[in-house]
Parts: structure tokens; C-alpha cells; sequence
């Protein structure tokens, strides 16, 4: 019999390990805050722009709708415009605006700033290096998922 771990032990640990992670990570707010769907869409404006809303809905696995009232909301803060499709005039690409821009970026750094602290109280050295080990994994994993 091997002691190696199977790929469903694995999955396991990781699934409640990591919705653990980003449940905390969720809860951080900054001045400002966006709801979480607002700032799920406007982060990934910021690293896939420009999308249609259409797009965006699928891409965030939420109706065409809800994504329609998310979208007005981004709007109605000035945090995304609509511009033309170059390629296409019947269609509108959503952009981040500046500000869209320093919200998403504020957010990462609240959440950044949170895991260092964390890492900092309780972690050794051998700690912080299989974690950072571990972290293209994870981001392979993500990948893979979608």
C-alpha cells in the first residue's frame, strides 16, 4: 500500500482550505467598498479589458441581467465606460476608468496587506517558503479549472 496522497485526498484538503482563504479574504472592505459582484466584475475589467457585458456575465457565470445592473452600478460610480467596438460598431466594449483602475488596485493591496500580516504573526521561515512553493501550483490549479 502507498502512502502517497490521491488526487481526491488532495482536492479535499484544498477545497476547504482555500474556501476558507477567500471567505476571509472576501470580508476585507476598504473605503468605498463595492458589493461583491460589483467587485469581482471590475477586477476583471481591469485584468481582461475590454469585454461586452455579455462577456463579462459569462465569464463571471451570471445572467446576462444581473450583470446589466452590476454594470449600471460600475457606471453610475465612474468606474467603467462604454466605448465602441473598433472592430464591430454595434458593439460595446466596458473599460475600466481610472478610478475603476485605483478601486481594484486598492482592494488587492487591503487583501495583500491582510495576508501579510498574517504570514508575519504565525509563519516560520520553512513556512513562508513552502507557501511560496505551493503558490504556481495553485495558480496551475486555477488555470486548469476553468
Amino acid at each position: 500500500m502507498s502512502d502517497a496522497p490521491t488526487p481526491e485526498s488532495v482536492a479535499l484538503a484544498l477545497q476547504e482550505s482555500l474556501s476558507l482563504l477567500v471567505r476571509r479574504l472576501r470580508q476585507v472592505r476598504v473605503p468605498g467598498s463595492l458589493s461583491q459582484p460589483e467587485s469581482q466584475a471590475l477586477a476583471k475589467l481591469v485584468r481582461e479589458e475590454p469585454m461586452t457585458s455579455a462577456d463579462l456575465a459569462r465569464a463571471e457565470n451570471i445572467s446576462a441581467q444581473s450583470m446589466g445592473a452590476i454594470v449600471a452600478a460600475l457606471e453610475s460610480q465612474q468606474l467603467v465606460e462604454r466605448h465602441r467596438d473598433p472592430g464591430d460598431g454595434r458593439r460595446m466594449l466596458l473599460v475600466p476608468t481610472a478610478a475603476g483602475r485605483r478601486r481594484a488596485e486598492d482592494k488587492r493591496t487591503a487583501r495583500g496587506e491582510q495576508i501579510a500580516r498574517a504570514l508575519t504573526s504565525d509563519f516560520s521561515d520553512d513556512d513562508l517558503a513552502r507557501l511560496l512553493q505551493a503558490a504556481p501550483l495553485l495558480e496551475r490549479l486555477a488555470r486548469t479549472l476553468s
